[in-house]
């Protein structure tokens, strides 16, 4: 099996470049809304760990947004509570599809929590700074502080690049990327 991986900036279109691969898909950012949606024990430890913002279940994005403005050290407990499980659900899910061709892992922080392996095949989602920030401004309870905080935690545009295996230029326009994805495609797979 193939693991794809997906990088890039917040806001670059990695999900959406995901998508179009068509094979399983591990959204990171799925499970982590889930959890935050689902989970008693993930709400017991966060309250437990920051009782003053997280104070109801089911767990509102808002109320993390607020802990992680008030004190970005905020974040790195969130982290520490949420990837463990998040991590579980992900060798979950490989086993679970072990036997495809391939799968995507769509996941922030992919790098930086060391979850690559040597035959990851890792893809640069590459966009200009314009575009994302206009895509990201459409976005549902934007908030440029908040990005700013967990663009801190990230490895620059830069490493991610120097890592990856291969680019995709990401210029907004569907028929472009879905013509890279399907040249990746023969590329890799076949």
């Amino acid at each position: 099996m193939i693991r794809l991986a997906m990088l890039g900036e917040i806001g670059s279109g990695k999900s959406y470049v995901a998508r179009l691969f068509g094979f399983p898909i591990f959204n990171a950012d799925e499970q982590v809304s889930f959890l935050y949606k689902n989970d008693k024990s993930i709400f017991r430890k966060l309250n437990k760990s920051l009782p003053r913002h997280i104070k109801q279940f089911p767990i509102d994005k808002v109320q993390l947004s607020k802990a992680i403005k008030s004190d970005k050290k905020n974040l790195v407990k969130i982290i520490k509570i949420i990837h463990p499980v998040v991590r579980s659900k992900m060798k979950l899910f490989l086993k679970k599809n072990n036997k495809q061709k391939a799968v995507v892992l769509d996941i922030p922080l992919y790098l930086e929590n060391k979850i690559n392996l040597p035959n990851d095949v890792l893809i640069f989602v590459d966009a200009k700074k314009s575009k994302i920030k206009t895509y990201l401004k459409r976005r549902k309870n934007y908030d440029s502080r908040l990005i700013s905080i967990l663009q801190s935690i990230q490895l620059s545009t830069d490493i991610k690049k120097m890592r990856s295996d291969l680019i995709i230029k990401n210029d907004f326009n569907k028929k472009n990327v879905k013509k890279k994805v399907k040249e990746i495609i023969k590329e890799i797979i076949i």
